[in-house]
């Protein structure tokens, strides 16, 4: 897969992209990263990316005619791409998202900042916008790197020959359950015994309830999408009554 990302700071990606699993997905062939310097495509001695909003307001917004220039410019460089602007009012970037998107040859993701894009970016070279999670950053350089990660750790081989990434948290809309090493006590704590027994059923079987009770706990909303077995509903149901025998014994109490 090749990636193109658009950015008025491009030294940013310098750390996060070349270490770990996206330094290896380059490595191996598998990611061919291309970062640009959008004032390359300014046309001032200044090279003024940005100024200040029609209407009034705080803050300075970055010019479409750039960005624009910019896509077109780097869009031509290879095989036809996607673009992806990052911004909270895009669409929620999800597991499907990241999932879907892997399967791309080549995708395009621009960077705004300061107040954001003139629109006018958006409608004449976006594809659509994405947004990783409702709330504000400072710039859309950081919700890049999070979108390039999950997009290139979908691909098959990234993670290794022996995959993983379709056993993560959120693959069927449940989370993963807890994960443990050596040593076997930490301050009292110790590894669940079905953990120690070699059982690979019975661990499955304790996995999936884990993951189960996590999601229930801490990301109820995701069971509205889950993909769930007769065996987890009932799971579900269960917790749900543990819950409420809680609730009364502390208001009984």
């Amino acid at each position: 897969m090749r990636i193109d990302i658009l950015t008025l700071f491009p030294d940013m990606f310098a750390g996060v992209m070349n270490t770990s699993m996206m330094w290896k997905a380059q490595a191996h062939g598998f990611l061919s990263l291309h970062v640009h310097d959008l004032r390359t495509w300014t046309t001032d001695r200044h090279r003024t990316a940005d100024d200040t909003p029609y209407g009034g307001g705080g803050g300075m917004v970055m010019r479409a005619d750039l960005v624009i220039a910019a896509v077109e410019a780097v869009q031509s460089q290879a095989a036809f791409a996607p673009v992806y602007g990052m911004s909270p009012q895009g669409k929620l970037f999800s597991h499907a998202w990241a999932l879907d998107l892997s399967k791309a040859e080549r995708l395009i993701l621009v960077c705004g900042h300061y107040e954001g894009i003139d629109d006018r970016a958006r409608q004449i070279a976006f594809t659509d916008e994405l947004s990783i999670g409702d709330y504000v950053l400072t710039n859309g350089e950081l919700a890049a790197m999070v979108i390039a990660d999950a997009v290139v750790r979908q691909i098959p081989g990234v993670l290794g020959a022996a995959g993983g990434a379709e056993r993560e948290s959120l693959v069927d809309g449940v989370l993963e359950g807890a994960h443990y090493t050596r040593p076997l006590d930490v301050r009292g704590l110790r590894i669940p015994e079905v953990l120690q027994a070699g059982d690979h059923a019975a661990i499955a079987r304790w996995r999936r309830e884990d993951g189960l009770r996590r999601t229930w706990r801490s990301r109820p909303d995701l069971l509205r999408r889950a993909t769930l077995s007769e065996a987890d509903k009932y799971l579900l149901a269960t917790f749900a009554q543990e819950d409420a025998r809680a609730i009364a014994s502390r208001r009984d109490a």
